[in-house]
């Protein structure tokens, strides 16, 4: 059975920084390219940033190009979004994703295989 379990979200003031973690379980890890979405609320779910099998490709959404970076780790099917300098805007409900696909730089939401239940996070200003 796949589970894909995110931690790391909070409550943090406008600036400050946040470490999202997300963990894939019951799946061959670096078959998957991994994503960070988010919804706020009333609006639609969003692709933040993709990261390609081994991590050599990423994508960004522009909104948080600069301040956010994805990374992986596939000896501990664990992927990552550094999130810095954060805004109020990036106030919403963040979701790890896992998509069996071939990289093709872009980061949709449909398509993805397997998701996470999400994790909060709030920007203070």
């Amino acid at each position: 059975q796949v589970q894909v379990v995110e931690s790391g979200g909070g409550l943090v003031q406008a600036g400050g920084s946040l470490r999202l973690s997300c963990t894939a379980s019951g799946l061959t890890f670096d078959d998957y390219v991994m994503g960070w979405f988010r919804q706020a609320p009333g609006k639609e779910r969003e692709g933040v940033s993709c990261i390609s099998w081994l991590g050599d490709s990423t994508y960004y959404t522009v909104s948080v190009k600069g301040r956010f970076t994805i990374s992986r780790d596939n000896a501990k099917n664990t992927v990552y979004l550094q999130m810095n300098s954060l805004k109020p805007e990036d106030t919403a409900m963040y979701y790890c994703a896992a998509a069996r696909a071939f990289y093709n730089g872009a980061c949709p939401v449909s398509g993805q295989n397997y998701w996470g239940q999400g994790t909060q996070v709030t920007v203070s200003s």
